[in-house]
Protein backbone atom coordinates (compact mmCIF):
# COMPACT_ATOMS: atom_id res chain seq x y z
CA UNK A 1 0.00 0.00 0.00
CA UNK A 2 2.79 2.49 0.87
CA UNK A 3 4.45 2.16 -2.54
CA UNK A 4 1.12 2.73 -4.29
CA UNK A 5 0.49 5.81 -2.13
CA UNK A 6 3.89 7.22 -3.12
CA UNK A 7 3.30 6.49 -6.81
CA UNK A 8 -0.16 8.08 -6.84
CA UNK A 9 0.95 11.15 -4.88
CA UNK A 10 3.90 11.68 -7.21
CA UNK A 11 1.70 11.34 -10.30
CA UNK A 12 -0.93 13.74 -8.95
CA UNK A 13 1.64 16.34 -7.88
CA UNK A 14 3.54 16.21 -11.17
CA UNK A 15 0.32 16.53 -13.18
CA UNK A 16 -0.69 19.53 -11.04
CA UNK A 17 2.70 21.18 -11.50
CA UNK A 18 2.44 20.69 -15.26
CA UNK A 19 -0.69 22.86 -15.47
CA UNK A 20 -0.50 25.19 -12.46
CA UNK A 21 2.13 27.57 -13.92
CA UNK A 22 3.83 28.09 -10.57
CA UNK A 23 6.76 30.42 -10.16
CA UNK A 24 9.78 30.20 -7.87
CA UNK A 25 8.82 30.76 -4.20
CA UNK A 26 5.10 30.21 -4.81
CA UNK A 27 3.31 28.33 -2.04
CA UNK A 28 1.72 24.95 -2.63
CA UNK A 29 -0.64 23.84 0.15
CA UNK A 30 -1.36 20.22 0.97
CA UNK A 31 -4.00 19.00 3.37
CA UNK A 32 -3.85 15.29 4.06
CA UNK A 33 -5.98 12.95 6.14
CA UNK A 34 -3.92 9.86 6.80
CA UNK A 35 -7.06 8.33 8.34
CA UNK A 36 -8.92 8.70 5.02
CA UNK A 37 -5.95 7.28 3.10
CA UNK A 38 -6.25 4.16 5.27
CA UNK A 39 -10.01 3.92 4.68
CA UNK A 40 -11.06 5.30 8.06
CA UNK A 41 -13.20 8.31 8.96
CA UNK A 42 -11.44 11.68 8.93
CA UNK A 43 -9.62 12.29 12.20
CA UNK A 44 -10.12 8.84 13.69
CA UNK A 45 -7.07 6.74 12.82
CA UNK A 46 -3.97 8.84 12.12
CA UNK A 47 -1.28 6.86 10.33
CA UNK A 48 2.27 8.12 10.65
CA UNK A 49 3.31 5.61 7.95
CA UNK A 50 0.82 7.01 5.40
CA UNK A 51 1.72 10.59 6.33
CA UNK A 52 5.43 9.84 6.00
CA UNK A 53 4.87 8.24 2.57
CA UNK A 54 3.09 11.36 1.31
CA UNK A 55 5.63 13.76 2.82
CA UNK A 56 8.70 11.86 1.59
CA UNK A 57 7.23 11.91 -1.91
CA UNK A 58 6.09 15.53 -2.18
CA UNK A 59 8.77 17.42 -0.28
CA UNK A 60 11.73 16.68 -2.60
CA UNK A 61 9.62 17.50 -5.66
CA UNK A 62 8.42 20.77 -4.18
CA UNK A 63 11.94 21.75 -3.13
CA UNK A 64 13.39 20.84 -6.55
CA UNK A 65 10.80 23.15 -8.13
CA UNK A 66 11.89 25.95 -5.73
CA UNK A 67 8.45 26.19 -4.15
CA UNK A 68 7.33 26.48 -0.55
CA UNK A 69 5.21 23.71 0.97
CA UNK A 70 2.44 24.68 3.39
CA UNK A 71 0.97 21.72 5.28
CA UNK A 72 -2.53 22.24 6.60
CA UNK A 73 -3.28 21.03 10.12
CA UNK A 74 -6.62 19.50 11.00
CA UNK A 75 -9.63 21.35 12.37
CA UNK A 76 -8.47 20.83 15.98
CA UNK A 77 -5.82 23.45 15.22
CA UNK A 78 -8.26 25.56 13.17
CA UNK A 79 -6.55 24.44 9.96
CA UNK A 80 -3.38 26.36 10.80
CA UNK A 81 -0.43 25.54 8.56
CA UNK A 82 3.14 24.38 9.03
CA UNK A 83 5.64 26.15 6.79
CA UNK A 84 9.37 26.72 6.67
CA UNK A 85 10.47 29.84 8.55
CA UNK A 86 11.84 31.22 5.24
CA UNK A 87 8.31 31.07 3.78
CA UNK A 88 6.80 32.85 6.77
CA UNK A 89 9.48 35.55 6.59
CA UNK A 90 9.19 36.02 2.81
CA UNK A 91 5.41 36.45 2.96
CA UNK A 92 5.18 38.23 6.33
CA UNK A 93 3.15 35.43 7.92
CA UNK A 94 2.83 35.85 11.69
CA UNK A 95 3.93 32.80 13.63
CA UNK A 96 1.48 31.17 16.04
CA UNK A 97 2.47 28.96 18.94
CA UNK A 98 1.45 25.35 18.39
CA UNK A 99 3.24 22.10 17.75
CA UNK A 100 1.07 19.58 15.87
CA UNK A 101 0.80 15.97 16.95
CA UNK A 102 -1.07 13.02 15.49
CA UNK A 103 -4.34 13.79 17.32
CA UNK A 104 -4.29 17.60 17.13
CA UNK A 105 -2.89 18.76 13.84
CA UNK A 106 -2.72 15.37 12.19
CA UNK A 107 -0.05 12.91 11.18
CA UNK A 108 0.89 14.81 8.01
CA UNK A 109 1.41 18.14 9.80
CA UNK A 110 3.32 16.32 12.54
CA UNK A 111 5.58 14.75 9.92
CA UNK A 112 6.19 18.10 8.23
CA UNK A 113 6.99 19.75 11.56
CA UNK A 114 9.52 17.02 12.32
CA UNK A 115 11.17 17.18 8.90
CA UNK A 116 11.20 20.84 7.86
CA UNK A 117 14.53 22.60 8.40
CA UNK A 118 12.97 25.36 10.50
CA UNK A 119 9.22 24.77 10.93
CA UNK A 120 6.76 27.38 12.12
CA UNK A 121 2.99 27.38 12.43
CA UNK A 122 0.95 30.16 10.81
CA UNK A 123 -2.79 30.80 10.64
CA UNK A 124 -3.15 31.26 6.91
CA UNK A 125 -1.33 31.45 3.60
CA UNK A 126 -2.17 32.55 0.06
CA UNK A 127 -1.13 29.50 -1.91
CA UNK A 128 -0.98 29.34 -5.68
CA UNK A 129 -2.05 25.69 -5.85
CA UNK A 130 -2.85 22.76 -3.64
CA UNK A 131 -3.75 19.15 -3.08
CA UNK A 132 -6.56 18.10 -0.78
CA UNK A 133 -6.21 14.45 0.24
CA UNK A 134 -9.25 13.21 2.12
CA UNK A 135 -11.64 16.18 1.89
CA UNK A 136 -9.83 18.38 4.41
CA UNK A 137 -10.89 21.69 2.79
CA UNK A 138 -7.73 23.49 1.62
CA UNK A 139 -9.59 25.96 -0.61
CA UNK A 140 -9.50 28.66 2.06
CA UNK A 141 -5.73 28.84 1.64
CA UNK A 142 -5.64 29.28 -2.16
CA UNK A 143 -5.54 32.71 -3.78
CA UNK A 144 -8.87 33.56 -5.43
CA UNK A 145 -9.94 32.50 -8.02
CA UNK A 146 -9.52 28.85 -7.03
CA UNK A 147 -10.15 26.45 -9.91
CA UNK A 148 -10.09 22.65 -9.93
CA UNK A 149 -7.40 20.71 -11.74
CA UNK A 150 -8.33 17.29 -13.06
CA UNK A 151 -5.61 14.65 -12.97
CA UNK A 152 -5.46 10.94 -13.72
CA UNK A 153 -5.30 9.98 -10.02
CA UNK A 154 -8.67 10.07 -8.25
CA UNK A 155 -7.71 8.64 -4.85
CA UNK A 156 -4.67 8.31 -2.62
CA UNK A 157 -5.23 5.04 -0.84
CA UNK A 158 -8.93 5.25 0.04
CA UNK A 159 -8.97 9.07 0.24
CA UNK A 160 -10.62 11.28 -2.36
CA UNK A 161 -8.30 13.90 -3.80
CA UNK A 162 -9.06 17.32 -5.18
CA UNK A 163 -6.39 19.46 -6.79
CA UNK A 164 -6.64 23.17 -7.39
CA UNK A 165 -4.75 26.16 -8.67
CA UNK A 166 -5.49 29.84 -8.76
CA UNK A 167 -6.02 32.02 -11.76
CA UNK A 168 -6.35 35.80 -11.89
CA UNK A 169 -9.90 37.16 -11.69
CA UNK A 170 -11.58 38.09 -14.94
CA UNK A 171 -12.50 41.78 -14.96
CA UNK A 172 -13.89 44.07 -17.63
CA UNK A 173 -17.08 42.39 -18.81
CA UNK A 174 -18.11 41.42 -22.33
CA UNK A 175 -15.77 43.87 -24.12
CA UNK A 176 -12.68 42.64 -22.33
CA UNK A 177 -9.96 40.59 -23.96
CA UNK A 178 -8.20 38.11 -21.70
CA UNK A 179 -4.64 36.79 -21.68
CA UNK A 180 -5.05 33.07 -22.43
CA UNK A 181 -1.69 32.32 -20.72
CA UNK A 182 -3.27 33.34 -17.40
CA UNK A 183 -6.35 31.12 -17.69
Amino acid sequence: MIEQIKKDVETALCELLAVAKLKENDILVIGCSSSEICGKKLGTASSMDAAKAVFETVYPIIKSNKLFLAVQCCEHLNRALIVERACAEKYGLPEVNVVPHAHAGGAFATTAYANFESPVAVESVRASAGIDIGDVLIGMHIIPVCVPVRVSVKKIGEANIVLARHRPKFVGGERAIYNKDLM
